[in-house]
């Protein structure tokens, strides 16, 4: 057991499963920390289990003692329910903290919130981080994706310990690096960290991440539906395909485990083990924060909005199982080629995906502008390449579109992209046009092509819609041979008015 030091080098509070394992990430990586759980005897198993690691770990029972413990300015993670709980700790700690001490939010809180406790706390002449924290209780414990927002000063401060626990990935191919072993450290590298911006910037990244993840496992879902309901392939015979995808351009963490999930089988049944899982699927809420902070902005993210609308029908199970008994599809078999057909749901997943990204990278381009944050894409996207659950090789293509053009408007206009499209669209509508012929739901891949098809439309049909609002609202228009910006109206005649009639 190695002989602790006067003081800690870092703090933590709440050892739920993600706070544990990342204080003994910290932990396995030299530092010293602090720990303090309202429950004592978790904290105290916690120590007992882990005597061990080579920065030392000190269990606290006591708040005060467990300030007292650290290193000036003293920082403090914070890893419990996001919201009221958080502002509880926050509001505990508040009158133990000196000047410039540093409280680091590590939970999926919402940016808004991370605004108004920076602020607050930046009154009381202490320092707030907001940091976004990715990839589940392994990325935790051996290796997260970090997005840390706010006091730029303050950050200096954590970031030693920051980049050291962060996965590393390899600066050439971005693939993620591992160590000798579990929890060793990784020599080398890249650290998947890096300042995003002020107050609440990290925590907003963090949700977009969330929401782009809600996109990638629904249409994952939606490849996995074709093959099983269209071609008629066995849950294993998918999990090949999936694994031969990631082998190829859709190598990713999601990709991988769901070729693992599917050849699973049930330990119970001995069928496979996704036919025993009901199909109602749960969320947390920030994919619902992403599409909700989409239609705030005005800014067009049907992929996201889709995905978390399927997790909402997948919930009225009942319904939708007296539903299926009275209405009715199409009937038609499918007759074409498996094989190229199997090519075609890769295309389509390819490219819907980088318009879910598109649209995912609109959002932190308008909220920088909201928010006045100047947001570093290319940077972004490098430390969601390990670590994090969307971690895959396609992040290192956005990375370079970013680095060729860094005020790029969206990716679809990047060349690499743009080229992969053009490619593969064909392959894409197909399977678009299939699955509506067979009636099977495929929200992400339909409203991503329905996107990719309007974005590049120089003239869209809201045109008569405009005249349309001016008929019944007198709510104005603007004309195609005038200054964008001016305004007009035109009196309709009421003879030409349909009467309505109470």
């Amino acid at each position: 057991m190695p002989k602790l030091k006067p003081k800690s080098d870092i703090g933590l509070i709440g050892l739920a499963v993600m706070g544990q394992n990342l204080a003994l990430n910290i932990a396995d990586h030299g530092f010293q920390i602090s720990v303090y759980n309202r429950t004592t005897e978790t904290m105290d198993s916690f120590v007992a289990e882990n005597p061990n690691t080579p920065g030392g770990v000190l269990g606290c029972k006591q708040i005060k003692n467990f300030v007292q413990s650290l290193k000036r300015p003293r920082k403090i993670i914070i890893l419990v329910k996001a919201g009221g709980p958080t502002d509880a700790v926050i509001d505990t700690l508040i009158p133990l903290l000196d000047k410039n001490d540093i409280i680091i939010d590590g939970g999926n809180a919402k940016w808004t919130d991370t605004i108004r406790r920076e602020k607050d706390l930046k009154a009381k002449k202490l320092r707030f981080v907001g940091s976004g924290v990715s990839g589940g209780e392994e990325g935790a414990r051996f290796g997260p994706a970090l997005m840390p927002g706010g006091d730029p000063a303050a950050y200096k401060h954590l970031q030693p310990i920051w980049d050291a626990i962060a996965a590393k990935v390899d600066a050439k191919t971005g693939r993620p690096l591992e160590g000798a072993e579990p929890g060793a450290p990784v020599k080398g590298g890249v650290p998947c960290a890096a300042y995003i911006g002020p107050n609440g910037a990290g925590h907003y990244v963090k949700m977009i991440h969330n929401g782009i993840e809600y996109g990638d496992m629904q249409m994952i879902c939606e490849a996995y539906d074709l093959m099983q309901n269209v071609l008629g392939l066995t849950a294993p015979e998918i999990g090949k395909v999936f694994a031969r995808w990631n082998k190829g351009q859709l190598d990713s963490f999601l990709i991988e485990i769901t070729a693992d999930i599917l050849q699973q089988s049930d330990p119970i049944t001995g069928k496979p083990f996704v036919e025993v899982v009901l199909d109602t699927a749960g969320q947390k809420g920030t994919g619902k924060w992403t599409s909700v902070n989409a239609l705030d902005m005005g800014v067009p993210a049907p992929t996201v909005a889709e995905a978390v609308f399927a997790r909402f029908l997948s919930a009225v199970k009942t319904e939708r199982v007296a539903a299926g008994k009275i209405l009715k599809g199409p009937s038609k078999r499918f007759s074409g080629n498996k094989t190229a057909f199997i090519r075609a749901i890769h295309d389509a997943l390819y490219c819907s995906k980088i318009c879910s990204y598109a649209q995912g990278f609109q959002l932190m381009r308008e909220a920088q502008n909201e928010y006045n944050w100047e947001l570093n894409f290319g940077q972004i996207a490098q430390i969601w390449r390990g670590g994090c659950i969307i971690r895959a090789v396609f992040l290192q293509k956005i990375t370079d579109a970013f680095k060729r053009k860094p005020k790029l408007a969206n990716l679809l206009l990047d060349p690499y992209f743009n080229k992969t499209i053009q490619k593969a669209q064909s392959n894409w509508r197909k399977v678009v046009s299939t699955a509506t012929e067979q009636g099977v739901a495929i929200p992400t891949f339909s409203s991503a092509l329905s996107y990719y098809d309007g974005y590049r439309t120089a003239r869209l049909p809201q045109n008569l819609l405009q005249a349309q609002r001016d008929y019944f609202g007198a709510h104005t228009y603007e004309r195609v041979d005038k200054p964008r910006g001016k305004f007009f109206h035109i009196d309709w005649p009421e003879k030409d008015r349909p009467q309505l009639k109470v």
